[in-house]
């Protein structure tokens, strides 16, 4: 939360320096809002940070985020191979093998995000309706509050209360593809606000780029028919960020 602001409330010209044609690596980018669907302006900026073991690019991060985001990522992974354990014994898959690896747990994002005040929020975004493209998501959020998921009606919207020192996790569309609707990702959005900055930390779990995610196998072994084919995740990640937020749309990519 502190590599957040402290990043954030660096001078424009230093910021600028992680833009995407700026930055000294790919690996981090400092980002702002999508054209919407919904054509609702999203209010934020984002700082991307792609994490990949023995990526020696990290060096060039942030001073003021780097050692902290690191540290993060390596307090955080052996509780994300638990959760997905926890997940995988649900659908009675008891072999986490090279092959599930690969389609759950590729690559990490770490995001530091800013919602600066917004004198009109009603007129804003901090983040449109959509459901996560990860396996899961894990988020960190601050004090202030404004993320919100969808209830059992489409006009429902129940706000998540945050918890000091709790982690809110998302399960994403990676995931539902693969239990073939077992699990389902949560369709959320973000409202911004006019009197405080917002800062929350969320991780993404993604497959690698180059990954065939489809129903597990031992899913249909019993003549379970597939709601999903097996699709390439860099093309589900590039369907979903041509488009924008559009609620959970997205998976209708994925359908058979």
């Amino acid at each position: 939360m502190e590599a957040g602001h402290k990043f954030f409330e660096l001078p424009s010209e230093e910021k600028r320096k992680y833009l995407k044609e700026n930055s000294p690596t790919p690996t981090v980018q400092l980002k702002t809002s999508f054209s919407l669907a919904e054509k609702v302006l999203e209010w934020k900026d984002f700082l991307m940070h792609w994490y990949f073991p023995d990526d020696e690019s990290v060096n060039l991060w942030p001073a003021v985020s780097k050692d902290q985001v690191l540290e993060y990522i390596n307090w955080a992974k052996p509780v994300i191979r638990k959760l997905l354990e926890v997940l995988l014994k649900g659908l009675n898959v008891k072999e986490f093998n090279e092959s599930k690896e690969s389609q759950l747990m590729g690559a990490l994002i770490v995001d530091l995000m800013h919602y600066p005040l917004c004198p009109n929020p009603e007129l804003a975004a901090g983040v449109g309706r959509h459901a996560d493209i990860s396996t899961i998501t894990i988020l960190l959020q601050d004090d202030v509050g404004g993320l919100y998921v969808q209830g059992t009606r489409a006009d429902q919207w129940i706000h998540v209360t945050p918890v000091k020192g709790a982690l809110v996790i998302n399960i994403g569309d990676i995931l539902q593809i693969v239990s073939n609707d077992r699990y389902k990702s949560i369709e959320h959005r973000v409202i911004v606000n006019k009197s405080r900055n917002r800062v929350s930390v969320p991780i993404f779990l993604n497959p690698k780029d180059d990954a065939v995610v489809g129903p597990f196998p031992e899913l249909l072994e019993s003549g379970e028919k597939p709601i999903y084919k097996n699709v390439v995740f860099s093309d589900y990640f590039n369907f979903f960020f041509s488009k924008g937020p559009e609620g959970k749309k997205t998976l209708e990519f994925a359908k058979v």
